[in-house]
């Protein structure tokens, strides 16, 4: 007898920021990579949405849990899908503009960086991470 036909679980919703400054010493712009030691790796801030959770309101709360520092967000930038272990995973980002904070090594997040956006570049775990910076800096800083 054959078995009914499961529906695909639905993406896990998450959101992120590529979440930038001006330096302080100079005005460069600076970019903010986490690093999670659970996966060790270097990426934009992000994370799964809690229930009922606007994408936006969830990108500037992870921000915060991971990095210390509010955000001003700026322009919505691309919707990045993959596989997640077994799961789709699908993270809305925005580009955002540090305000103030701190930040305090946690569970999740044991370290931030500040680079600029060539240093940045090689960094970043993920290639898709790279295309978000390469959007941030057309889009946002009009530089190519």
């Amino acid at each position: 007898m054959n078995q009914p036909e499961q529906a695909p679980e639905a993406p896990v919703q998450a959101a992120g920021c590529v979440l930038w400054r001006r330096s302080p010493v100079d005005g460069a712009l600076e970019l903010c990579l986490v690093h999670r030691p659970k996966y060790d790796d270097w990426s934009w801030p992000k994370g799964k949405l809690k229930r009922g959770e606007d994408h936006l309101a969830g990108a500037l709360r992870e921000v915060a849990e991971e990095t210390g520092y509010d955000a001003a967000p700026g322009a919505e930038l691309s919707t990045v899908c993959y596989m997640a272990g077994d799961r789709a995973k699908e993270v809305r980002y925005w580009a955002a503009e540090a305000t103030e904070g701190v930040f305090v090594p946690n569970d999740e997040v044991d370290r931030i960086l500040w680079l600029s956006p060539t240093a940045a570049r090689h960094r970043l775990t993920q290639p898709r991470d790279r295309a978000l910076l390469d959007e941030l800096l057309v889009r946002v800083f009009e530089r190519t």
